[in-house]
């Protein structure tokens, strides 16, 4: 049975991952730590395992496996830092960090002690998405030539707002996601980035919209809208959509698109039976511990270095008005 922590619940996303690893029979959430005690004790009393005040206890004492650090973006390299020198296994929320030398030196201390280092790119475990990543290999689409993608959602409110919590708005929260799906369906990495970024949705400190386009090292075109311009009304928090086009193959792909829409006496329901994407990606991550190594379709630490490169680079361009050019990555994992 392994032995599971989550470092904060900062992030939303923390209850789905604590419910997923509930879920999986070879491991137990053993231990929570998160420096809100009021918010790390219910958390503890909802999912179970003991709530630790302080991290260094929980870290050297709870006889963890893996953490999962769900705390606010900045904070992310100072927390998986502190699991590494522990020697315990971590799946990081996205962004990696907010920093690219700080993701870079999260990658390189991790690799150095065999730390397996993750980044939660959950969309990366979705049926459609592994239907897609299996048809391009099999060379179906012939040469892709362009992708359009959305990851469009709700405007959040508290730390995601604040750009010293968050690193930014809509697109450091946004773009991660689309970038390393296309890196991993494309194996390419980014050579240039134009964006233009606004605020059209609130009034906040932080971008919510924008346009994001972004030129591959293997000629493909590829555009991105990650806005925070989804209505109250919406019936999922956001949405994920792929536009691919190939010399021999196209498609329009919708992840959250499993759903049935019902009418009757004036009203609209709409039921969804949506992928847990988020189940598949914890139980990927906990089967994998064993290994000592992130196989995909896990999202490395690298995979997470390579995607925040694009998300600075974005706002690089949207500041300088024009293309900045990416260094060439290494591998395309």
């Amino acid at each position: 049975m392994k032995r599971i922590g989550i470092v904060s619940f900062a992030h939303m996303h923390a209850h789905s991952y604590a419910a997923a690893v509930a879920r999986n029979p070879e491991a137990q959430l053993a231990a929570i730590w998160d420096e809100e005690e009021t918010r790390g004790r219910e958390a503890a009393r909802q999912y179970g395992g003991t709530y630790y005040r302080c991290l260094e206890d929980m870290l050297l004492s709870a006889q963890l496996e893996a953490v999962i650090v769900c705390s606010e973006n900045a904070r992310h390299c100072e927390h998986v830092m502190a699991a590494a020198r522990a020697g315990i296994h971590v799946l990081c929320e996205k962004p990696l960090a907010t920093d690219i030398r700080q993701a870079e030196e999260m990658v390189r201390y991790c690799a150095e002690r065999g730390i397996a280092l993750s980044v939660a790119y959950p969309v990366r475990h979705a049926y459609t998405i592994r239907k897609l990543k299996e048809m391009i290999e099999e060379g179906a689409f012939g040469d892709i030539v362009a992708v359009h993608g959305t990851n469009r959602g709700k405007k959040p409110g508290g730390w995601f707002i604040d750009a010293k919590l968050s690193g930014g708005g809509a697109a450091i929260d946004h773009i991660v996601h689309l970038a390393d799906i296309y890196r991993y369906l494309l194996a390419a990495e980014a050579k240039r980035v134009y964006a233009e970024l606004d605020t059209a949705f609130g009034d906040t400190d932080v971008e919510d919209c924008g346009i994001v386009m972004i030129e591959f090292d293997n000629g493909v075109l590829a555009t991105i809208d990650p806005s925070w311009s989804r209505p109250d009304a919406f019936p999922t928090w956001g949405d994920f959509t792929l536009e691919i086009v190939g010399t021999r193959l196209s498609a329009t792909l919708d992840v959250m698109k499993q759903s049935s829409v019902l009418y009757g006496s004036g009203a609209v329901e709409w039921k969804l039976w949506l992928d847990d994407v988020d189940q598949a990606m914890i139980d990927a991550f906990i089967g994998c511990l064993s290994q000592g190594a992130v196989p995909l379709p896990m999202a490395d630490g690298h995979a997470g270095l390579q995607s925040l490169k694009i998300v600075k680079a974005a706002y690089r361009s949207n500041a300088e008005s024009r293309y900045c050019e990416m260094e060439a990555g290494v591998r395309h994992g």
